[in-house]
């Protein structure tokens, strides 16, 4: 019983192809079931369009397509993961959302150049766990600026 007060990050971990990724629990509002999206036309291809959310309009869109993975069908399984980062709310269409954990701050690693197919602006590093090595997103990297200010406007339609 050494290490007492071992720093650690509260992480949502979710799946997309074979791999899994996490992101700070401080970042996400929700969790939910796939719901219809409506289409917003001229947007780009990775953004599925919006939800109505409590009331509450959010841009959507398929972290698949964002980092150019292979088009899956949705299923059962998918998950929308309703994130926060600048004043912005975003849906995250993901395969599935796994657990929540806690990964200590010295577990993590900082992000090796290649990671599959995800492009390395958007990992803030690396942690093993036991047998699972979990890719930590970066979400505001996940998105450029110009993409937010996009989304934002689409949250106000």
């Amino acid at each position: 019983m050494e290490n007492i007060n071992v720093e650690t990050r509260k992480m949502i971990i979710f799946q997309l192809e074979d791999e899994e990724y996490a992101v700070s629990v401080n970042q996400i509002g929700s969790i939910e079931r796939l719901m219809p999206i409506t289409r917003i036309p001229q947007t780009e291809p990775f953004v599925k369009g919006v939800i109505n959310l409590r009331g509450v309009i959010i841009p959507v869109i398929d972290l698949r397509l964002r980092f150019n993975m292979q088009i899956a069908e949705l299923n059962d399984n998918n998950r929308i993961i309703i994130a926060k980062f600048n004043e912005v709310e975003v849906g995250l269409i993901v395969d599935s959302a796994n657990d929540v954990i806690d990964i200590p701050v010295d577990e993590i690693e900082p992000a090796p150049e290649v990671i599959g197919t995800v492009d390395a602006d958007y990992i803030e590093g690396v942690a093993k766990i036991e047998n699972r090595l979990l890719i930590l997103l970066d979400l505001p990297e996940v998105l450029s600026l110009q993409e937010l200010d996009e989304l934002q406007l689409m949250e106000g339609q």
